[in-house]
């Protein structure tokens, strides 16, 4: 089944407050030949976006995290680097939440659970530049 997917070879910064998302995210991303960078909240992934100049390819940013959640984590990043590429991810939609993300430049929404298939090829679609998860966003 991974065999099918789409694969890269980029760094990919999860960010997610549940050890069975990390787990979850981590091992299927590596399997698909992605480096992974985890953060357990906000303030962590910024410190480590910040101490990786250059080499975070996308941020998959979970919205309800302690310690600053994905908004703030979002704009905080925005500001280190305009060009950041975002996915968010989120169990519980605040779609205002996300729809104003989408509108500052995060690449699509991505619902929990995963199914990796679909985050698989969400995560190819915005490192290739195309249409992302929802279209029309991602102006980084």
């Amino acid at each position: 089944m991974i065999d099918d997917l789409p694969q890269g070879s980029e760094m990919i910064l999860v960010v997610d407050d549940h050890e069975t998302i990390w787990d979850f995210l981590v091992e299927a991303l590596q399997m698909l030949g992605y480096t992974v960078l985890l953060a357990e909240n906000g303030l962590d992934a910024v410190t480590i976006y910040e101490e990786n100049p250059g080499m975070v390819d996308l941020v998959l940013l979970d919205m309800i995290m302690p310690k600053a959640g994905g908004h703030e984590t979002f704009l905080k990043l925005k500001a280190v680097d305009p060009q950041v590429k975002v996915l968010l991810s989120s169990g519980f939609v605040n779609e205002k939440a996300v729809e104003d993300l989408l509108a500052q430049g995060a690449c699509g929404f991505l619902p929990k659970p995963h199914r990796l298939p679909v985050v698989a090829k969400a995560i190819r679609d915005v490192l290739d530049g195309k249409s992302p998860v929802l279209p029309g966003v991602c102006n980084g």
